[in-house]
């Protein structure tokens, strides 16, 4: 029986260009330290985003102490709480998911995916990464200047943010905005190669069309980010000239303890604007990523091409394009002309519909699939699941009459954590799961990757449903402490105990993920070069790990799709997209 596969092409352009010469490093240093290969820099990427996460978790951990046992530990201050609020927050947008998923998987996996032989521009992309080390370094820092770090809240507004009273308003704050402007720079640096990269370094045949859908989510991403990313650039630097030099970019008249404050013409609002400009977009820096991650495990892992490849592509632009005039939703409660409210309000629910195209699209994709419940799955379903609740709870707080009185209360908390904390997570740990086969050669413990799912999603679950209840009853966030306020009832704080203790023992599992991550590099069973029998070109490289230069001595030519799952007539359920028409169906021989 004759087989019929989707954008099926025996016609293949020729090379336009040579190949480059790749630089070749002699020593450890220049292999593993000072390294120019992409591969070694999405690991070092990884290596670092994870442990300065890390770092969050135990702050998100002593946050839910106070909260669910107040005044219990006597290292826990009013100052320190909002510290921790600060550094939590910023770390695991920027510092974490942000440095993850871009300079991560971004690094590991587009010359891969694409058939290139490495970045671009190798020597630019070494120094990127040194440069967010050293914006991380920075951050780290501002634990141990005197006054702490700032603790302005991860949002930074001014004038607060400044002035005294403020937990870190003198080196806490310069060193936080100091460390964002590098970690900008740095990103500056990757972002371009990224998208150089998947412009010009595709391999024959590698079409825009025949990109898988990761590589189409990071590199609208990397977009989003070289367009949003200089108006956090510039407001960093200019609220460290306010800081530092008396300007007054954002800093009004004012008068503190009796004083006239040496500040004149300044606007607070100036600065929400230039922030939420790019905090909008920073939500689909991250998202874009994963979603695109998702629709890849989705379909290697129900053994089904995906539904509606060229909508989920479009839909990753169009969500691109309208997170840019979305971003005052953020500011419903500084007192904007209700038209814009509306104007916001309108765009904020236009923008849900390409959103809401891929969940329908993942779901079909899934629909009479030959489902494999491997872990990797399991976190792409679960993030399925979590994404959608935590999309309908954004109808609530898009729409300017709801969001005024549940904008300061925990409802906004357990929305974003829904949205930007555990959905990403989720689509972190299963892309670990996938994809740390080809970057070590070994399996992850399939048992630990169970039951480390399990507990992380039904964990989260007991943390986030029951925080929207504690929103609706009022309850505020970034506070230190509630009680004795009349308009909160008892059962509040029954609910906070709860909600802390699952949130330790979410937090205490992730330890179980890093022990395997341990113990499977040394002792896991060997995965062969394609554990998963997917398509795409980084399992059909000659060596797992792969070698310098990826693909040995010729680069693999594209004849099609990244999704040739389950073809009708084919002897097996995939066929690479390295491989010919010419070959028989189902062979897997290197092109």
């Amino acid at each position: 029986m004759s087989y019929v596969a989707h954008d099926e092409s025996a016609f293949v352009r020729p090379a336009e260009v040579e190949e480059a010469e790749l630089y070749h490093p002699k020593t450890f240093i220049g292999k593993y330290i000072w390294s120019q290969d992409a591969k070694v820099i999405g690991v070092q990427y990884a290596i670092t985003a994870i442990a300065v996460g890390l770092v969050a978790l135990v702050l998100s951990g002593i946050m839910r102490l106070q909260l669910g046992f107040p005044h219990t530990f006597s290292f826990i201050n009013p100052s320190n709480y909002l510290q921790f609020v600060t550094m939590h927050g910023m770390i695991m947008v920027i510092y974490l998911l942000t440095a993850l998923f871009l300079g991560g998987f971004g690094n590991y996996l587009i010359p891969l995916m694409i058939g290139a032989r490495d970045m671009v521009f190798p020597y630019v992309n070494m120094i990127s990464y040194w440069v967010y080390l050293f914006a991380v370094l920075l951050l780290m820092a501002s634990f141990f200047v005197p006054g702490g770090s700032t603790g302005a809240g991860w949002t930074l507004y001014p004038p607060q943010a400044i002035l005294e009273g403020t937990p870190g308003a003198h080196l806490g704050i310069i060193l936080m905005l100091v460390s964002l402007a590098f970690f900008i720079i740095g990103f500056t640096m990757g972002g371009l190669n990224y998208v150089v990269t998947v412009l010009q370094a595709r391999t024959r045949g590698m079409t825009l069309m025949r990109l898988p859908l990761t590589i189409w989510g990071i590199f609208m991403a990397t977009i989003l980010a070289l367009l949003a990313f200089p108006a956090l650039f510039v407001s960093a630097i200019m609220m460290t000239l306010d800081q530092t030099l008396g300007t007054s970019f954002f800093i009004p008249a004012l008068v503190s303890r009796g004083e006239h404050l040496d500040y004149s013409g300044g606007s607070p609002i100036l600065f929400q604007h230039l922030f939420w400009f790019f905090g909008h977009p920073e939500v689909y820096i991250v998202a874009l990523p994963a979603f695109g991650i998702v629709s890849d495990l989705i379909a290697v892992h129900a053994r089904k091409n995906i539904f509606g490849y060229r909508m989920m592509v479009w839909a990753i632009v169009a969500i691109g394009g309208l997170s840019f005039i979305v971003w005052a939703h953020h500011m419903y409660v500084s007192g904007m002309n209700p038209y814009f409210g509306f104007f916001f309000a309108t765009t904020t629910l236009i923008i849900a519909v390409p959103t809401a195209l891929k969940v329908y699209n993942w779901v079909l994709t899934l629909w009479r699939g030959n489902i494999h419940f491997t872990v990797p799955m399991l976190f792409a379903i679960g993030f399925i699941f979590t994404f959608v609740n935590g999309g309908l709870t954004g109808l609530f707080l898009g729409n300017v009459p709801i969001d005024l009185p549940l904008s300061k209360t925990m409802f906004v908390v357990a929305h974003f954590h829904m949205v930007m904390a555990v959905s990403p997570v989720l689509v972190v740990f299963g892309a670990i799961y996938h994809w740390y086969p080809k970057v070590t050669g070994r399996m992850l413990n399939d048992s630990i990757g169970k039951f480390h799912f399990w507990v992380t999603f039904l964990g989260t679950y007991a943390i986030y449903f029951p925080m929207h209840y504690l929103g609706f009853l009022g309850v505020p966030r970034r506070y230190y402490a509630i009680q004795n306020l009349d308009f909160i009832p008892p059962s509040a704080q029954s609910l906070n105990v709860v909600i802390t203790i699952a949130a330790l023992v979410v937090g205490a599992v992730q330890l179980v993920f890093l022990y395997n991550l341990v113990w499977s590099y040394f002792k896991g069973k060997p995965s062969g070069d394609n554990p998963w029998q997917a398509t795409t070109l980084e399992w059909q490289t000659a060596h797992t790990p792969p070698t310098h230069g990826n693909f040995g001595s010729t680069l693999p030519v594209v004849y099609r799709w990244a999704y040739d799952f389950s073809v009708p007539g084919a002897e097996t359920d995939f066929i690479p997209q390295n491989q010919p028409p010419s070959k028989k169906a189902g062979s897997t021989e290197e092109t």
